[in-house]
């Protein structure tokens, strides 16, 4: 027989928080979902390695379920479902609700840039004959951790004439792929006493793309040549195109379950495609919504969020003010009565690693999505620190709706911390808070996620628009 509980057990039930791991709290069948929910997330990951390609797949998803691009001035009704494609590389999407859009919309806003290595504007030479070319990195790296990894090259080429050639090498079986040398232990004395930030400079994160000559004794940098032949032969570039090129160097290989559990999804770009995955698919399930719900896919976080493709732009409020005027409202009034969830990581409790972390208060994989009040550097530079009201709201809101959810914070107060794009958004005047996946290795060109997360990460952005 079950033992009776104590009167101190029961009070300390009724008083205490208890966090617990999501696999003793969820059924086989749910645990099945979530795995299920991840293999659409790996088909993504792989589709959509770049701001670029994330934003064309998320229209092709869309409009398989009749999303329409939006037009200023279009007439709007309630179940409508909209796009706006910012340059190819942001989006946002809105299903409209019942209620009048002057009380606000629920909004959900995720980065879909990561990390990277892009090339130079010219960035083709030879040295030694071996072609290489010259990388400047994007976002925060550990420039070490780029080296010796096959790297495929994705992006697009602007010729003079204004033709667009898109670039994707690196991604099919029988495709080349690239990779950043590193010196042997047994010459890299010198190099191993350089710091840690320095094992491999900026200016060393230069791509080996061939080594055979074309044959001609006429000329010289005969690598370089043959190189700038087979680009022409297959995309008819010159080298001059580079200047009016984006080419971005990625980690090669594809999402990969991790564990003998299956448990962990290992990929480049969690950061932050699994939020902009996990608030697309919810905006794209959403059925008569009560609130207009939007998704905002944005790009340039990894470094500030500046340029019109960021949310430092007014591409966003600018899209509002369109959609309220569809409706004769003010957008100012639209944007005040917002609410919004900036859905984006948070670092997720390493074993390896706790020094840098407050167990109290940090995220730990398969305890749920993760809810940060606030972010920013040592004295919170740089957040926008939800209100208590706010995040009672959704507090209330996970737990009326049966999502599994922890809190975290990026650190220890002392020990670094990190932005999002919650505190641009809070300066449009909207109340803010972040909401995304605990993940390990943050950063590195293979992050890791639990499945859990990513499926509770969904759930909480469905409910939140469905409510």
């Amino acid at each position: 027989m079950e033992k009776e509980k104590s009167a101190g057990q029961l009070l300390k039930e009724k008083l205490c928080t208890s966090k617990k791991h999501s696999g003793l709290k969820l059924s086989a069948d749910e645990i099945r979902t979530c795995f299920d929910f991840c293999e659409d997330y790996k088909v993504f990951l792989n589709d959509a390695k770049t701001e670029r390609e994330a934003v064309i797949k998320a229209i092709t998803l869309a409009e398989k379920c009749g999303f329409t691009e939006f037009k200023s001035g279009m007439t709007l009704k309630e179940g409508d479902k909209i796009y706006f494609n910012n340059r190819g590389k942001a989006v946002i999407l809105a299903v409209i609700g019942s209620e009048p859009i002057e009380k606000g919309v629920h909004l959900a806003a995720a980065h879909i840039d990561s990390p990277r290595l892009d090339l130079k504007q010219n960035p083709l030479y030879e040295d030694s004959e071996v072609a290489l070319f010259k990388t400047h990195y994007y976002g925060g790296i550990k420039k070490y951790q780029w080296g010796t990894i096959p790297l495929a090259l994705h992006g697009i080429v602007v010729k003079k004439d204004g033709t667009k050639v898109s670039v994707n090498i690196g991604e099919d079986e029988n495709d080349p792929v690239f990779c950043v040398s590193d010196l042997l232990p047994h010459l890299a004395n010198e190099q191993m006493k350089r710091t840690p930030g320095e094992l491999l400079k900026g200016e060393e994160l230069n791509i080996i793309v061939g080594s055979m000559p074309f044959k001609d004794d006429e000329v010289s940098e005969k690598v370089k040549l043959n190189i700038m032949s087979i680009l022409n032969e297959k995309y008819g570039m010159i080298e001059e195109d580079f200047l009016s090129a984006e080419l971005e160097a990625v980690p090669a290989f594809k999402a990969k379950d991790v564990g003998l559990d299956r448990s962990m999804v290992g990929s480049y770009g969690h950061d932050d495609r699994v939020c902009a995955y996990t608030a697309l698919k919810a905006i794209l399930d959403c059925k008569n919504v009560k609130k207009t719900s939007v998704t905002v896919l944005t790009d340039k976080e990894e470094t500030g969020s500046d340029g019109n493709t960021g949310l430092c732009s007014d591409y966003l409020s600018h899209f509002f003010y369109d959609l309220a005027e569809c409706f004769g409202a003010d957008g100012r009034k639209v944007i005040a009565h917002t609410e919004c969830l900036s859905a984006d990581v948070n670092a997720a409790f390493d074993p390896t690693f706790p020094d840098v972390m407050d167990k109290r208060n940090c995220a730990f994989m398969n305890y749920g999505v993760c809810v940060t009040k606030f972010t920013g550097a040592r004295g919170k530079s740089g957040t926008s620190d939800a209100s208590a009201e706010f995040v009672g709201r959704v507090r209330s809101l996970l737990d009326g709706s049966s999502v599994i959810w922890q809190t975290g914070e990026l650190g220890k107060v002392d020990a670094g911390g990190g932005g999002t794009v919650a505190a641009y958004l809070a300066n449009m005047n909207m109340d803010v808070i972040d909401v995304g996946v605990p993940v390990v290795s943050m950063h590195a060109p293979f992050e890791i996620v639990a499945k859990t997360d990513v499926y509770m990460t969904y759930k909480a952005f469905y409910v939140f628009f469905q409510e």
